[in-house]
């Protein structure tokens, strides 16, 4: 089939995406089948461009530049009237944060008609926003950690000796709505958290303090309703961070983990009914820290996780026996099957 892949755009996760999207577009030409790459930030790649991607690798982040998003406008025409998109049967999106994995291109997709991988405009909001998906969680009975939201400035200083109180320390300071760890801190006493405050800020006005829970960081991949092998991360740093996930050598990514049947069933379970409880659909990533007393505590899900062959999905997936280029090629055909919306 003939597919395109949308990959890049401006968010500050750009260059995980462009990484993804390459791989992505390259498996599946190893599959068989046409493939034209979109970076929507720019426009349609040529082989040269795509090259370079695959062998730069993933660089680090930095601020969007000032490019405009080829989707911001809501108008599709600026890719689908390109000439190599014509006959496109299969949209895949490998576009990770901002417009890309808000439901923003998912509803856009919609509207126009196009089948697409992965989940719809309500999955991915739902998925994106943490505060309302660790809301959704808690009313499905899957373990999440304690938190509290704030938004601005003011209130987040306001509130800091609430967080203390309630959450403990140290406490996680996040942006509800990041990816890839991005603007993610461990505050270890009072005198850290109002860095972490700021440096949350700068991602997002709205600041997502979770209660921090010690144990081994474990994660599950769903593809199609089924959940695939329970894989156990092992990060060099304190915390599981953008270095450790994209730097080689940085982390220890375990499939399958090391745990006791019942125990990878539970967390197999628990990822499951989050799958569901959020609305996603043929794939997404789960993770979980395993406290010591074996309550796994679900962190959060991710509606587009990370799609390079070395990913924690592909891994997963690697570990029930199926390749790389098998797991793309059968997402693409769980779009077309299904069709439009």
């Amino acid at each position: 089939m003939k597919i395109a892949v949308l990959m890049g755009g401006i968010s500050v996760e750009r260059e995980v995406s462009l990484a993804s999207g390459a791989q992505v577009a390259r498996a599946l030409r190893e599959s068989g089948h046409e493939v034209v790459a979109v970076d929507t930030g720019h426009g349609v790649l040529t082989p040269t461009q795509e090259g370079a991607i695959l062998e730069s690798g993933i660089r680090d982040p930095h601020p969007p530049d000032e490019q405009k998003d080829l989707l911001s406008t809501g108008d599709l025409g600026a890719i689908t009237r390109h000439p190599l998109f014509e006959g496109t049967e299969v949209v895949f999106v490998a576009l990770h944060g901002g417009r890309g994995e808000d439901g923003t291109v998912q509803a856009l997709l919609h509207m126009a008609g196009i089948p697409f991988v992965g989940s719809d405009r309500v999955g991915c909001a739902l998925a994106m926003d943490k505060d309302l998906s660790k809301r959704l969680l808690r009313d499905a009975e899957v373990p999440t950690p304690e938190w509290i939201t704030t938004e601005g400035r003011e209130e987040g200083q306001a509130r800091l000796a609430e967080v203390v109180e309630r959450l403990g320390l140290p406490v996680i300071v996040k942006p509800p709505s990041g990816g890839s760890t991005l603007g993610l801190s461990l505050a270890h006493d009072e005198e850290e958290l109002r860095p972490a405050l700021d440096l949350s800020l700068n991602h997002e006005r709205r600041v997502l303090f979770e209660r921090y829970v010690r144990g081994r960081e474990v994660t599950v991949g769903i593809l199609g309703g089924r959940a695939l092998p329970v894989g156990e991360i092992i990060p060099q740093h304190e915390l599981f961070d953008y270095e450790c996930k994209y730097r080689d050598g940085m982390a220890q990514e375990i499939f399958p983990a090391d745990l006791p049947v019942e125990v990878a069933e539970r967390v197999q379970a628990y990822a499951l009914v989050a799958h569901r409880a959020l609305k996603l659909r043929d794939f997404s990533r789960v993770d979980f820290i395993l406290e010591s007393d074996g309550t796994p505590w679900c962190l959060e899900a991710n509606a587009l996780p990370g799609l390079t062959g070395n990913s924690l999905l592909p891994k997963a997936a690697r570990a029930m026996g199926m390749p790389f280029p098998d797991l793309c090629d059968t997402l693409a055909r769980m779009a077309l099957d299904r069709g439009p919306g």
